[in-house]
């Protein structure tokens, strides 16, 4: 299969469950936004290393914010509700209520299971901090240096998809480059999933396990172009540079929807071969087959 001359391999990516909360944070204005979320979603590309992988969802409009203020939606995905636990309140209480005019709520909230979140940030307010329940959710306002920061006081878990992914592989760095950066920018009009690499795109793609015991992940060497002749390759003769997108989401629909959303977006000129990344099924249950995907 082709699409002009790029070429999608049959092949297909294997996916993982995961558990994932939606944060909506609002703020006075764009500016303290922006630093909310760059702050929250920083560190945190893979769980390889990270304690959750986290990104933009959507940006809210103010007629769509629970406060009538500019917003957005975060998801931040983790191996298990308990692992979530730990990484959301910490990451909100070191990112969120530390940046000047934030709110923060549950963007979940008919989920079954639930975290906690400002009953346990609420301890900073050292006990001056205030509940109070609207509908049938509580929320803590806890005293700040600029007022009150107001937090929801649980978050709703659901089940997810983690680890969708394309590689692709340019003749050229450039034309790689170029094509990584259409596949991840075609991912912004999307709900429902994040690409929590840098930019979207991960040049360092991992296999499992290692040669050192301490390391759960090493370089994917099979798609190293300067371990030409050293290894088992799977690159392109003519291929100077392999890039993957991974795509996390919140069911196989929209992680489906995105791969193929990337591969289109990031097929053209000296994109040779576009590829995914799976370790023989064995360890995701959820496989996406590209030619499937693209409906061949």
């Amino acid at each position: 299969m082709k699409i002009g001359n790029t070429e999608i391999v049959d092949t297909f990516a294997e996916a993982f469950g995961m558990k994932y909360v939606r944060l909506i944070i609002t703020a006075n204005d764009e500016y303290w936004l922006n630093a909310a979320i760059n702050e929250l979603t920083g560190y945190s590309s893979s769980v390889i290393a990270c304690d959750a992988e986290t990104g933009l969802e959507k940006r809210l409009t103010e007629s769509e914010s629970p406060d009538g203020r500019c917003g957005a939606q975060i998801l931040i995905f983790g191996f298990s509700t308990d692992g979530l636990q730990k990484s959301v309140p910490n990451r909100v209480g070191q990112c969120v209520m530390t940046c000047p005019s934030t709110a923060v709520y549950d963007g979940l909230p008919n989920a079954e299971k639930r975290i906690g979140l400002g009953k346990q940030i609420r301890f900073f307010g050292d006990g001056y901090q205030k509940s109070k329940i609207i509908g049938d959710s509580r929320y803590w306002r806890i005293p700040v240096m600029d007022g009150e920061f107001l937090v929801q006081d649980t978050l709703g878990v659901e089940q997810g998809v983690a680890g969708g992914n394309i590689i692709l592989q340019g003749s050229s760095k450039s034309a790689a480059l170029n094509a990584a950066r259409r596949g991840a920018e075609s991912l912004y009009e999307l709900s429902g999933i994040i690409a929590p690499f840098p930019g979207g795109v991960a040049r360092s793609g991992s296999k499992v396990g290692s040669r050192y015991k301490a390391l759960p992940a090493s370089t994917s060497d099979p798609y190293c172009p300067t371990l030409r002749g050293r290894v088992e390759t799977k690159l392109h003769d003519s291929t100077e540079a392999a890039y993957e997108i991974v795509i996390d989401g919140v069911d196989e629909q929209h992680v489906g929807e995105a791969m193929k959303a990337v591969i289109h977006a990031a097929a053209g000129d000296e994109i040779v071969q576009i590829g995914a990344g799976n370790y023989g099924g064995e360890l995701g249950k959820f496989h996406f087959h590209l030619h499937e995907l693209l409906g061949d």
